[in-house]
């Protein structure tokens, strides 16, 4: 199967490629020559073949699905500066006011 410059142009254009002019048809033969090899592989008689699909061989047992906790090595209180009831607590961001406005059109 052979693919033309005007094919590996579009191409190129719907995948945003950037393809100069000089290597066009070196990229057209080795596409070109990439399609033949598919197409002979097409052609390969399977039907005498075992399935690769399946695997004959010994099967992993599955476990259920279960959620659980992992223990962690340092308790998390100790992994940052400030803990408090279970979360992190982190210097506010510049320019954020207490409640959360933009900092100067605090309501209160």
């Amino acid at each position: 199967m052979s693919v033309t410059r005007e094919e590996v142009e579009h191409v190129a254009r719907l995948a945003a490629l950037g393809v100069d002019e000089q290597s066009l048809p070196t990229l057209t033969e080795q596409i070109s020559r990439i399609l033949d090899y598919v197409s002979q592989l097409e052609r390969v008689e399977q039907s005498d073949q075992e399935s690769t699909l399946e695997y004959p061989g010994p099967r992993q047992p599955l476990r259920d699905d279960q959620p659980h906790r992992t223990p962690l090595a340092v308790p998390l209180a100790q992994m940052a500066p400030r803990f408090r009831h279970g979360l992190f607590l982190v210097p506010r961001l510049g320019g954020v006011g207490a409640n959360g406005m933009p900092a100067g059109n605090e309501e209160e």
